[in-house]
C-alpha cells in the first residue's frame, strides 16, 4: 500500500485588517503543509490515509531492537521469572492507560501534548509534559543509535564514535518531510523485518527445545533470582519507562480517517492495535531478547555471554547457527539498520513536534520543526558519545517515573474527571484564549507525583519502599488527579466556552467539522476546529497565529463563569 498525496494549502489574499507583520506570521503559518501541522489540529483535507495505512504506519516505527536490551537487561538482573512477571505487570498498565489517550487523538485528530492541554494542564501548563516526551524521544533515539553503532561496528569495522555519529545524520533527510514520507519507509520496510526477526526465532525453538527449560529456570546473573515482588516491580519500573512511547503512536494516530458506521469496526481495529496494542509487540520482543540472552549465556562462551545484552550480537549468534558466518553477519547488520531507521525517523519526528510546540507557546515564534529536529538529534547524539547504553537500567527506571506520572493523570482526566465526574470538558481544547495558562489538576497532579517517585527510586524514603516507585507514582497520579479537580471545582479547565464562530465543531457522525474559514491573519482556509473569533478585527484566525500574537490582539478575553463545571 501506498499513502495519498498531501494536497498543497490553498493561499487566499489575507485580509485587509491584516498587518505586514501579521502577514509574515502567515507565511511561517503556511509551511504547515510540510510540517504536519505541527501544532495543531490534523485537518479532514489532509488526512487521506485509510485506517490501515495508519496502522501501519504506526506499529512500523516499534520494530525497534530496545526492547530486546531491555528484556535481556532485567532478566540477566532479577532472574525469569521476575522479568516476566515484571514485564507483564507493565504491558498491562500501559495498555490500560493508553487506550483513552488512542481514542481522544484518532477521533479529535489532535496530537497528545493538545490532548495534555486541556485533560488538567492548561495551555502553558502543558509544556511540563511536553518536555517530559522530548526527554523520552532523545533517550530512546540515543538508545537505538548505539544498538546501531554496535551493529555497524560489528559488521563493517566502523569505530563506536563514528557510527554514533552515521545512525544520527542519516535520519536528517528522513525526517524533513513529515507524515507523507514516513508512512512510505514504515509500510515499505516492514515485510522484510518481520522475515528477519521471525526466522531465527522459529529456528531457535526448533532446533534447541530444550532451551525453553533452561530459560524458565534461569536465575539472573548472581544466581539468586527467586520470584520477589519487590523484583518484579523493578523489572516492571524499567519497561514502564517505555509508557511514552504512547505519545509517538499518537503521531500517527492524529491522522486517522473520520470514524463512520462504514469504517466503525476498521477505525476501532487500527486505534486498539496501533495505540495501545503497541505494548503487546514490545512485551513480545522484551521476552524474546531475555530467551536469547539465557540461550547465549547457557550455551556459548563467557566472550559471547559478555555481550548476551546487545541485540546485534542476539541476532548474530542465532543466524550463525544456520547460516554461513558472512552471511549470518550480512542479515544481522540489516536487520539493526532497518530496526533503528524505523523508529529513529519516528524519534527525531515526534521529538521535533516536542520541543516546537513548547518553543512556540513560549516565546510566541515559530521557528519550524527542522530547528528543532537538528536540536534533538544533537542532544541524542551527546548522550551516545556519553556511552548511556551502559548504565541502561538506571536511566530508564529513572525516566519511568515521570513518564507514568504524565500519561496516568491524562489517562485519570479523560476517564474519572471527563467521564465519570462530568468536571473536565468532554471534547478537549488547546486554542490559546479558550484555555487558562496553568490548570493545577494535571500540572499539580505531575509535579507532585513525578517528585514523590522520583524520591522513592533515588532511596530517600528507604530501602524497603525503593523498587515500588511504580506504584507510587501510578497510585498519586490516579489520586491527586480528580482529587485536585474536585477542590478546584473545575474552574481552571476552560477560560472560555464560546470560541465565537458560530458554525458547529462537529459534524453528524461527531467527527471534528470539515467547514473550512480564512484565517485573517495568514490568509489561509483552515478547517472548523482550528478556527476562533478575533474579535478585535471581526475575522478569524487559526491556532498557529494564536500562539504567535505577541501582543495578545487576536485573542479572545475571557469569559464569565467559563471554568465551573464546563461540559462538551
Amino acid at each position: 500500500m501506498t499513502t495519498q498525496s498531501v494536497p498543497d494549502a490553498t493561499a487566499t489574499p489575507a485580509a485587509a485588517s491584516a498587518s505586514s507583520g501579521e502577514q509574515v506570521h502567515g507565511m511561517d503559518a503556511a509551511k504547515e503543509t510540510l510540517e504536519d501541522y505541527t501544532l495543531r489540529f490534523a485537518p479532514r483535507s489532509y488526512r487521506r490515509w485509510s485506517t490501515g495505512v495508519v496502522a501501519t504506519s504506526a506499529l512500523g516505527g516499534i520494530a525497534y531492537l530496545a526492547d530486546f536490551a531491555i528484556g535481556a537487561n532485567i532478566g540477566i538482573a532479577h532472574g525469569t521469572t521476575n522479568a516476566l512477571w515484571g514485564i507483564a505487570i507493565a504491558a498491562v498498565i500501559i495498555f490500560v492507560t493508553g487506550v483513552p489517550l488512542a481514542y481522544y487523538a484518532a477521533r479529535y485528530n489532535i496530537d497528545l501534548d493538545l490532548i495534555t492541554r486541556g485533560s488538567g494542564f492548561g495551555y502553558y501548563g502543558s509544556v511540563l509534559t511536553n518536555v517530559i516526551f522530548a526527554t523520552f524521544t532523545f533517550i530512546f533515539f540515543a538508545l537505538e543509535g548505539s544498538i546501531m553503532a554496535q551493529g555497524l561496528e560489528l559488521g563493517l569495522g566502523i569505530p563506536l564514535w563514528l557510527g554514533y555519529a552515521v545512525s544520527t545524520i542519516m535520519v536528517i533527510p528522513l525526517v524533513i518531510y513529515g507524515m507523507k514520507a514516513l508512512a512510505k519507509l514504515q509500510v515499505w520496510t516492514t515485510p522484510l523485518w518481520l522475515v528477519l526477526f521471525v526466522i531465527p526465532m522459529v529456528y531457535l525453538l526448533i532446533s534447541h527445545p530444550d532451551s525453553v527449560e533452561t530459560f524458565f529456570a534461569y536465575q539472573g546473573a548472581d544466581g539468586d533470582g527467586a520470584p520477589s515482588f519487590a523484583s518484579m516491580m523493578l523489572a516492571a519500573g524499567v519497561c514502564l519507562s517505555l509508557m511514552a512511547q504512547i505519545a509517538e503512536q499518537i503521531d500517527y494516530l492524529r491522522f486517522m480517517p473520520p470514524k463512520t458506521d462504514a469504517n466503525r469496526r476498521s477505525w476501532w481495529r487500527a486505534v486498539i492495535l496501533a495505540g495501545p496494542g503497541w505494548v503487546v509487540f514490545g512485551a513480545i520482543k522484551q521476552v524474546v531478547g531475555l530467551f536469547v540472552a539465557v540461550y547465549i549465556i547457557a550455551r556459548l562462551t563467557p566472550d559471547a555471554a559478555a555481550t548476551a545484552n546487545e541485540p546485534v550480537h542476539q541476532f548474530l549468534t542465532v543466524y550463525e547457527q544456520f547460516l554461513p558466518g558472512w552471511a549470518a553477519m550480512t542479515l544481522a547488520v540489516i536487520l539493526v539498520v532497518i530496526s533503528q531507521i524505523k523508529i529513529n525517523v519516528t524519534n527525531a519526528y515526534s521529538g521535533s513536534l516536542a520541543w516546537t510546540n513548547s518553543f512556540t507557546r513560549v516565546t510566541k515564534t515559530y521557528p519550524g520543526r527542522l530547528v528543532f529536529v537538528l536540536f534533538n538529534l544533537a542532544v541524542a547524539l551527546l548522550l551516545m558519545e556519553l556511552n548511556m547504553f551502559s548504565v541502561l537500567n538506571t536511566i530508564l527506571g529513572f525516566y519511568a517515573n515521570c513518564a507514568m506520572a504524565w500519561v496516568v493523570t491524562v489517562a485519570a482526566d479523560i476517564v474519572i474527571n471527563k467521564g465519570l465526574l462530568k468536571i473536565s470538558p468532554t471534547v478537549p481544547e488547546f486554542r490559546r484564549g479558550m484555555l487558562h495558562a496553568i490548570n493545577p489538576v494535571g500540572f499539580g497532579s505531575v509535579v507532585v507525583s513525578a517528585g514523590l517517585s522520583i524520591l522513592v527510586f533515588f532511596g530517600v524514603f528507604g530501602s524497603g519502599i525503593q523498587p515500588f516507585s511504580p506504584i507510587v507514582a501510578i497510585v498519586l497520579a490516579l489520586v491527586l488527579t480528580p482529587l485536585i479537580a474536585i477542590v478546584t471545582k473545575g474552574k481552571y479547565y476552560l477560560r472560555r466556552t464560546d470560541d465565537g464562530i458560530d458554525l458547529p465543531m462537529f459534524d453528524a457522525d461527531g467527527n471534528p467539522s470539515g467547514e473550512h474559514l480564512t484565517c485573517h491573519v495568514c490568509g489561509i482556509d483552515y478547517e472548523r476546529p482550528d478556527m476562533a473569533k478575533c474579535l478585535t478585527h471581526d475575522a478569524y484566525v487559526c491556532s498557529l497565529d494564536l500562539s504567535t500574537d505577541k501582543v495578545g490582539d487576536h485573542v479572545l478575553p475571557a469569559q464569565t463563569g467559563a471554568g465551573v463545571r464546563p461540559t462538551g
